[in-house]
């Protein structure tokens, strides 16, 4: 490939006819912000094709791809329109791909090699790679270095806060070096002279509280290592505020832990405006310097760090030791909001890791997830918000029956207008976790706390709470504010609602594991429950399939419809694609739902092997030339298309769907509970658009832990890994599938916007805080893993009557008839073309302020 590129004029080639790759590592970096002197521009389109489109935004970051064909392996970098397909992860470590279109790239300021450009690409649907691969041989130069620009370091695949790489030092090798010898001065003397010196005198400090790290790269900006940390450091006379910054950070980061003694050679003073850096008031018994810092440079003066082994600390520095704020699961309810505390205990539920987009950026992330602790001393668990801590082997490695400490943890109250009272913890900037394992030789182990609780683990069968340890799903708490008003004021947001028929445009812009929240208005039309008879997760690893359902007689689903799902099948990677047209709330036969969303596949089921197929990513030029021959050809199937459609009684997944998901077909039933308006049957077949989101995937409902598979579940529910590795899965005659933990039931609400042309369609979870009002959060959390069932229920709970009635025969919902409200989603992309979408919760409109406010 590389030869024929080379010898290509225009140093660009087609491959047609390329032998598949395997994917072994995803790399990202910062990008610079201006195409990169030297790189041949696109390719001029053919005759009578349709011109490119012009150039999009330049992105934040770009991607490097290692690739190997079994011998060789080679890095390439990835065309920035093709970034889409890593957002959404369509593009993965162990995927195999076609490289159809890629060029040679020269940087004309540097002198030496360029590097391999891939313009074009297929992903194969086919099973993924798994095998370990062999000894492999480089077929370019090898370089550790981003191809792109002038970066000089990877950042990690899902966030900006944990280091990456193998410039990050695990532990700096240490120096010989006698304090005796030293003048020293101390931090109460330097802040009252630090103003008068340039040159200042050694200092002797312990850290107390050690920050995760900050990213403050930018496009444009010619920093090697942006990079700063925030450590509290302290002497006898009191403690200060101390900046790591730019390469010392990779240097001395993992060195410098809590409890570790500093002696500062050389360092620099300045005025501190680090106020958010701060600790809590009154965390510890001693004086503050709020007024310095003191800053750890590369240059003017380059510092000068030596630490001190544990062994030749001596007391008469009189250095301060480490003081903690261990609480108990029953002193936490008296906690004032904002307190700082550290917590102990066992894991009882972990969830999966999860992300949030930073305000005001486009890809940045914030990573975090829900975890469950308990301690002995109450029957509730710490409810915990995990954000990363720049400690990824631990937070990735947080699974149920581990030991977890958190430190410098942040006391978050909901307090409701009805009284009720919710509350949990989440991460501060100096928070750090550890789990079994990772306790030896930590400053806390010596609080009283955490012995009385390693004691009393000590007197516990460890069986009894294994059966209740849970992992994954989707994660209802904290619970969202009674009032609409209340709500806007905590989003701090300018936009609070959006247009029903916006869900679309918001759900396709999420990136993978993105987690977002929305708010529109529309009027409650139909409900249904819906029970799953089996939708266990499968052990061997094979991502489970969605369970979709369609109407037999698809009055809603037109010749349109097909004609319009192909003319947007092809469109270019990382664009948004609309979801197809979904019928109305009917009786319904039951299919499986394909990896691609837009496109549902109606076979008889047969017994022959599937095919893999292909999923194409070119360039935008590219692109559009294909999009208009799969047009074409959908268009003159539109019509048998629909045909099938009506005339299958039942229906059944693709061979393809089949070898992607489950092994067998998971059935559905209808529970008797179910309700339509009387509007809702007179406008659901005369909609301008309605769109089904009411699909549930297994990942959505947590499952029991199993300590036999742990590292496989601990996989499935932490991000896609940026580099390739063997898959770990159970064999077939250990386990044919993991234990569900909760029902694997629920509700079906269709939308209708308030001026009656669109409607969504959704799922809403039984244990959804709309059913109940009364329930305390931590009983409500999990309430559902005791196996009672919501549709053999009679669904009338005190509370939501006011709201929904339902009755054994019907579902009664007179109180929301034609009745304005608004809805909150919880969205989530879980993987490719798998989109959680629930209803969270239902706002009457009666509030003026409200009104008034939105």
């Amino acid at each position: 490939m590389l030869g024929e590129v080379l010898k290509a004029s225009s140093l660009r080639v087609s491959l047609p006819e390329a032998p598949p790759v395997t994917v072994l590592l995803l790399q990202r970096y910062m990008a610079d912000g201006m195409p990169l002197a030297g790189a041949p521009g696109p390719a001029p389109p053919q005759a009578g094709a349709p011109c490119p489109a012009q150039a999009a935004p330049c992105p934040s970051y770009f991607y490097d791809m290692t690739v190997t064909d079994g011998i060789f392996w080679e890095k390439c970098h990835l065309d920035p329109q093709l970034n889409g397909l890593i957002h959404q992860n369509k593009l993965g470590c162990g995927m195999q791909v076609k490289i159809a279109q890629c060029s040679y790239v020269y940087n004309e300021k540097r002198l030496g090699r360029g590097f391999l450009c891939i313009e074009q690409l297929e992903v194969l649907e086919g099973p993924a790679f798994t095998d370990a691969p062999p000894q492999l041989k480089v077929c370019h130069v090898k370089s550790t270095l981003p191809l792109k620009g002038g970066k000089k370091h990877y950042l990690p695949l899902w966030n900006n806060d944990d280091p990456c790489g193998d410039m990050w030092v695990e532990k700096t090798p240490l120096r010989e070096v006698s304090v005796d010898e030293f003048k020293l001065t101390s931090l109460f003397h330097l802040a009252m002279t630090w103003e008068t010196r340039i040159n200042f005198q050694p200092l002797l400090v312990r850290i107390i509280h050690k920050s995760r790290l900050r990213y403050y790269g930018k496009p444009k900006t010619k920093l090697d290592v942006p990079y700063q940390a925030y450590f509290d450091v302290a002497d006898h006379s009191g403690m200060v505020l101390m900046v790591l910054w730019g390469s010392l950070c990779p240097e001395w980061y993992h060195s410098m832990k809590i409890g570790t003694v500093l002696l500062l050679e050389k360092y620099a003073v300045k005025k501190s405006l680090s106020s958010k850096t701060q600790s809590s008031p009154g965390d510890l018994q001693m004086k503050r310097f709020c007024s310095i810092e003191i800053a750890l440079n590369v240059r003017d003066p380059p510092a000068k760090i030596n630490i001190i082994p544990e062994n030749k600390i001596k007391p008469e520095w009189k250095l301060p030791e480490v003081e903690y704020q261990f609480i108990t699961r029953s002193e936490l309810d008296e906690l004032a909001q904002n307190h700082f505390c550290d917590i102990i205990g066992l894991v009882q539920y972990v969830g999966r890791i999860e992300r949030k987009r930073k305000k005001g950026c486009v890809d940045d992330f914030w990573t975090y997830r829900w975890v469950h602790v308990i301690d002995g001393t109450s029957e509730q668990p710490f409810i915990v918000e995990l954000f990363a801590t720049s400690q990824p082997d631990i937070f990735e490695q947080i699974h149920p029956m581990t030991y977890l400490v958190c430190t410098q943890m942040r006391v978050e109250r909901n307090i409701s207008e009805n009284g009720s009272n919710t509350v949990y913890l989440t991460t501060s900037l100096k928070s750090q976790i550890f789990i079994t394992g990772w306790h030896k030789g930590q400053p806390y182990t010596k609080d009283p706390k955490v012995k009385n609780f390693i004691q009393w683990m000590k007197t516990q069968e460890e069986a009894s709470y294994m059966d209740r340890s849970i992992i994954g799903g989707y994660y209802l708490l904290p619970p969202l504010p009674d009032t609409f008003l209340e709500y806007c004021k905590n989003i701090k947001e300018e936009l609070a609602l959006i247009a029903i028929s916006e869900t679309e445009k918001e759900i396709d812009s999420l990136h993978y594991r993105e987690q977002k929240r929305i708010a529109f208005q529309g009027i409650i039309s139909a409900i249904r429950c819906v029970s799953c008879s089996s939708t266990s997760q499968d052990a061997s690893g094979v991502r489970p399939m969605q369970i979709k359902k369609r109407s037999s007689v698809c009055t809603s689903v037109s010749e349109t419809d097909h004609i319009n799902k192909g003319r947007r099948k092809y469109q270019q990677a990382g664009e948004s694609a609309s979801k197809q047209k979904s019928p109305p709330l009917e009786q319904r036969n039951i299919v499986t739902r394909s990896c691609t969303k837009r496109q549902i596949a109606t076979v008889e089921a047969t017994d022959h092997h599937p095919v893999p197929s292909q999923h194409s990513y070119l360039t935008r030029a590219a692109s559009k030339k294909r999009m208009l021959r799969k047009f074409l050809q959908d268009n003159s199937h539109a019509k048998k298309e629909s045909k099938e459609v009506m005339e299958t009684a039942q229906t059944y997944e693709s061979n393809k769907e089949i070898a992607d998901g489950f092994k067998e077909v998971h059935t559905q039933r209808m529970c008797h509970n179910s309700w339509e308006s009387v509007l809702w049957t007179a406008v659901k077949d005369n909609l301008t658009q309605h769109l089904n989101f009411s699909n549930v995937f297994p990942e959505s409902f947590p499952c029991k832990f199993n300590y036999i598979h742990k590292e496989f579940l601990m996989k499935q529910y932490n991000l896609q890994a940026a580099k390739f590795k063997p898959k770990e899965r159970p064999t077939s005659g250990e386990m044919n599938h993991f234990e569900s933990a909760c029902p694997l039931e629920y509700y079906e609400v269709a939308i209708l916007g308030i001026n009656h042309d669109v409607a969504i369609e959704v799922a809403l979870l039984h244990d959804s805080y709309l059913f109940q009002v009364k329930d305390t959060p931590q009983n409500a959390v999990f309430s559902h893993v005791s196996g009672t069932s919501s549709c053999q229920e009679t669904i009338n709970q005190e509370g939501f009557s006011e709201l929904l009635s339902l009755s054994d025969e019907d579902v009664k919902a007179a109180a929301l008839e034609n009745q304005r409200v608004v809805c909150i989603l919880d969205i989530c992309s879980l993987d490719k073309d798998k989109t959680e979408v629930f209803l969270r919760k239902i706002y009457k409109i009666t509030d003026v302020n409200v009104v008034n406010q939105t």
